[in-house]
């Protein structure tokens, strides 16, 4: 399998998508690719609208993207990718239409059969057995949790270490505590903003300058650094 799973699409004060476009070139290799792109987190503007916005970084990397929308058989078209691209919004709206459009199933397929998958935030998220970590709101019923499970353990995306200052509010690492608590045998990995985990070559690696904290109840959270190897973490035996 070879996975491209980033925290976020934007740094503050950077155009969209701008940091991880030299890693999705890399990613995907010099000879261009036309990537099947799943819009379906989008929720305050059109699938078009998102299409256009993610074409014109793709292109500039050698590549190009693809709405799913636009097809009449939306599950081959997935099938039949030469890549997969997910982007990032609202979970729950994502995994919903994931589910209505029967598209979860051609998703895990391709990707087990080695097609490259790249998702952000959501689509980030949707690689993991279930949407349980997202951080969305539940805008709308998923119906299930379950997503396509092409790895054994759970992303936070944008994990932040800390509540703003006078929140009093459960920080981030609390929520996540919660779901070990309750999900005893699942890791699960705080994916901070500006950094991607890479599986290639069944190594799995961070990418970034920042590091990753690990969770798993009745251990103590762990920070792991991109030269750390993060392998284990696929070795869970959780795969959905």
């Amino acid at each position: 399998m070879k996975l491209l799973l980033i925290s976020n699409s934007t740094m503050a004060g950077e155009p969209y998508l701008d940091y991880p476009k030299y890693e999705i070139r890399k990613f995907l290799g010099e000879k261009p690719v036309t990537a099947v792109f799943i819009p379906y987190a989008a929720v305050t503007f059109s699938f078009d609208e998102y299409c256009e916005k993610v074409e014109e970084r793709f292109a500039e990397v050698g590549h190009h993207i693809v709405g799913v929308h636009t097809f009449k058989d939306q599950p081959k078209a997935i099938e039949e990718a030469e890549a997969i691209v997910v982007g990032g919004g609202n979970t729950w709206q994502l995994v919903r239409m994931l589910h209505d459009k029967k598209l979860m199933n051609p998703i895990r397929e391709n990707a087990f059969n080695g097609s490259p998958y790249i998702g952000w935030s959501a689509g980030a998220n949707i690689a993991c057995p279930t949407l349980r970590t997202t951080n969305d709101m539940p805008i709308i019923d998923p119906h299930g949790f379950d997503c396509a499970g092409l790895i054994p353990f759970q992303i936070n995306p944008h994990y932040l270490d800390a509540n703003a200052e006078g929140h009093a509010g459960e920080t981030r690492e609390q929520r996540i505590m919660e779901f070990t608590e309750i999900n005893p045998d699942m890791y699960v990995a705080g994916l901070r903003e500006g950094t991607i985990l890479k599986l290639e070559n069944e190594k799995l690696k961070l990418i970034g300058e920042r590091s990753c904290r690990i969770f798993k109840k009745g251990k103590e959270p762990v920070e792991l650094a991109p030269d750390d190897d993060f392998s284990f973490l696929m070795e869970t035996g959780f795969l959905a």
